[in-house]
């Protein structure tokens, strides 16, 4: 089954859809419950909150919503935390840079469209060596509103010169799905991310859904 049309472009969510950062997420965030005299969580209960970035993290680590006391606390020692190691163990998900290649040698531009500020995404991207590859990047930073509205997706179509409705959308979160649906993209939901309950991406109204890298790339070629 392949999209309807073939595609002026491809854009992508970052974390759980185009690189794996949930090592450095789990590392960081079990550093910090050592230090508050906590127990490490398993990996599965922390990788499946990983979209919902630093807020998750809190919330998963330390029972926390952003309304209680010594909310903001953490979640700034978090993101200072992450800062100084967000590259040590993070990379492409396996499979992901022959995609990426093959999309370039058809000329098909690709970018990203994520809610990770500028101030972890850039570098991340330079390190993976993804920077100079990537047809465009927007993060919260460069927009007024966030995903799920589509704001970002309309500017990042802009910059890499394509109408939305010849592009597809590739993401592991609801959210992802819905900002893509709202600008008129062709959308795809990926299960191998961090999803609690990877069934739900069957609700989120993704025109496609994949469980694996592999099968993204067959979708897209």
């Amino acid at each position: 089954m392949k999209p309807e049309l073939t595609p002026s472009a491809v854009l992508f969510d970052l974390d759980g859809t185009l690189i794996d950062t949930a090592p450095d997420f789990v590392r960081v965030l079990n550093r910090m419950r050592i230090t508050y005299g906590l127990n490490e969580l398993p990996v599965p209960h922390i990788r499946c909150m990983v979209s919902n970035g630093a807020r998750g993290m809190v919330r998963v680590g330390f029972g926390l919503e952003p309304d209680d006391d010594g909310y903001q606390q953490k979640h700034t020692e978090f993101l200072d935390l992450y800062e100084q190691g967000m590259t040590i163990d993070t990379c492409l998900f396996e499979g992901m840079d022959s995609l990426l290649r093959n999309l370039e040698q058809r000329a098909i531009p690709w970018g990203i469209v994520t809610n990770k500020p500028v101030r972890f995404a850039a570098p991340v991207l330079a390190a993976l060596g993804l920077a100079e590859r990537c047809g465009t990047l927007i993060c919260p930073d460069h927009v007024s509103q966030r995903k799920p509205h589509p704001e970002p997706m309309f500017l990042a179509c802009t910059e890499v010169n394509v109408e939305p409705q010849t592009a597809i959308y590739v993401g592991d979160h609801q959210r992802d799905i819905d900002a893509g649906n709202n600008a008129g993209m062709t959308t795809i939901a990926v299960r191998y991310g961090y999803i609690e309950k990877p069934e739900e991406a069957d609700l989120w109204g993704s025109h496609y859904t994949v469980d694996s890298v592999s099968e993204l790339a067959k979708l897209l070629q």
